[in-house]
């Protein structure tokens, strides 16, 4: 049974009754009270709005007697089908243009950030999140501790220091509800008054809007081949830093120890800290594992971020950040009045799943999937392309770029793609003023592509870029 919440004002000298006909009937004819819809009854509806039974009971007699509803057995007042011949009534225009409905999923689509859903370990995580439902009422139905369950912060610590080699209590340890979320507390921690922020460029064009939309002061600073230019950050006024040092967003390179080592003195020098996003390290497919920035911080100027998009779901939007222990206090005072905002439960199951060694075994596992459909994806390219096309920052992640040599305008590629069902994404987003420095970079994600698409895709695609 529907509810009605129509505005009636008794200091009208319109009746009550009429108003409320009025209103049904104006619902009835744009469409908004379909034909088999069940109204609520006469006392019902007098009770939700507070008015005399008389009052519905006069409104409903005059919706029977001009034909839009009629009284059936056990159904009570149901709208009836409108003649063919009732010209209905023009809504007013929304004055917000309404978002686009989704299009049809696309064959190929190279979409960075996409996971391999079919491997979810389905059974698993529904077997946690039956055993976090037993937890007790006072547990579970409630707001949760401010900075997340502290089950789930015991078992990142344990992680953390196992998988990256960083060692931190739990008690350092924030959930929060995905990257730009998590980043906004920190843009609140700080202040734009007083904090400059310097970003990679190129850098994530999403945690650029954030800090932007808090009105933070952004330095963009170059990038070396084998990444940050140390000395354009030494010489700027920035006393925050964001950067990706285990797997560059979007070129793909490995910050190496020596200058690890001169950011940390930065930091240091300037009592400035760094913020350093490690949103995909678990996969990397070449080379020794290398340990998180924040493994080196002995200086306690590293916050360091992770996420569970990648390894795990976007779905759960469940993310988290280590502060240093300098910044704690600063912290609860500042967000001693905000709730958590990731649900008690998926973060009790979530726990468990980690206890149980079920994210351990599914890192290796994803880590085998995504490392053969990176090797077909390179296969591929240089099968199609050969020397007509360089692949970059293959190494680690779930993407890589590629610049086909002969090509300057991505754009048209991208729009020439789609049109043949092949989404393929430009890299220029990610760099502070693309329409100057930008090279033309394609952006290929593969962790959501099955190698059967990635090669037929890229065959495809050929015919695009080097048309016969």
């Amino acid at each position: 049974m529907i509810e009605l919440t129509p505005h009636l004002d008794s200091r009208q000298r319109t009746p009550l009754y009429e108003q409320l006909y009025e209103y049904m009937k104006r619902e009835m004819m744009q469409g908004h009270l379909s034909a088999g819809t069940a109204l609520p009854s006469v006392r019902a509806l007098s009770k939700h709005l507070r008015i005399s039974r008389n009052t519905v009971e006069a409104a409903y007699a005059q919706l029977v007697a001009e034909g839009y509803i009629e009284s059936q057995p056990r159904k009570g007042f149901v709208v009836k089908e409108l003649d063919d011949d009732v010209v209905p009534i023009v809504a007013l225009k929304p004055t917000v243009t309404p978002a686009p409905l989704p299009s049809v999923k696309p064959r190929y689509d190279f979409r960075y950030g996409h996971i391999d859903v079919s491997q979810f370990p389905l059974r698993a995580w529904r077997a946690c999140m039956n055993e976090a439902l037993d937890a007790p009422p006072e547990e579970l139905l409630w707001y949760g501790e401010r900075q997340g369950e502290i089950g789930l912060r015991q078992q990142i610590a344990r992680y953390l220091f196992q998988a990256r080699g960083i060692h931190c209590s739990y008690e350092q340890i924030v959930i929060g509800a995905g990257i730009h979320q998590m980043t906004g507390l920190l843009c609140q921690l700080f202040s734009p008054k007083t904090n400059v922020v310097a970003m990679e460029n190129p850098s994530y064009d999403g945690i650029r809007t954030v800090f932007a939309n808090h009105r933070y002061r952004l330095i963009p600073i170059s990038l070396d081949k084998d990444g940050l230019n140390i000395a354009a950050l030494e010489e700027s006024d920035a006393n925050i830093a964001y950067v990706t040092p285990s797997h560059q967003l979007p070129l793909g390179m490995v910050l190496p120890i020596g200058k690890r080592q001169k950011l940390l003195k930065w930091a240091e020098a300037k009592n400035a800290f760094i913020i350093e996003d490690d949103y995909d390290s678990e996969f990397r497919y070449e080379g020794k594992p290398i340990p998180a920035l924040k493994a080196l911080d002995t200086q306690d100027r590293v916050i360091y971020i992770g996420t569970f998009s990648k390894m795990l779901t976007p779905a759960l939007r469940v993310c988290y950040m280590v502060l240093p222990v300098r910044l704690l206090p600063t912290f609860q005072q500042t967000f001693h009045n905000y709730n958590q905002p990731v649900a008690t439960v998926v973060q009790k199951a979530l726990a468990l799943f980690m206890q149980k060694g079920h994210l351990e075994r599914h890192i290796r596992k994803m880590r085998n999937v995504y490392a053969k459909k990176r090797q077909a994806l390179i296969e591929v390219i240089r099968e199609q392309f050969g020397e007509k096309a360089d692949i970059i920052g293959d190494k680690a992640g779930l993407h890589l770029l590629v610049r086909f040599r002969h090509i300057e305008d991505v754009e048209e590629l991208v729009v020439g793609a789609k049109s043949e069902g092949i989404h393929i994404y430009s890299a220029s987003k990610y760099w502070f003023d693309p329409a100057r420095v930008a090279p033309p970079y394609i952006l290929l994600g593969f962790g959501g592509m099955s190698e059967s698409d990635i090669r037929e895709g890229v065959r495809r695609l050929k015919k695009i870029v080097l048309p016969s």
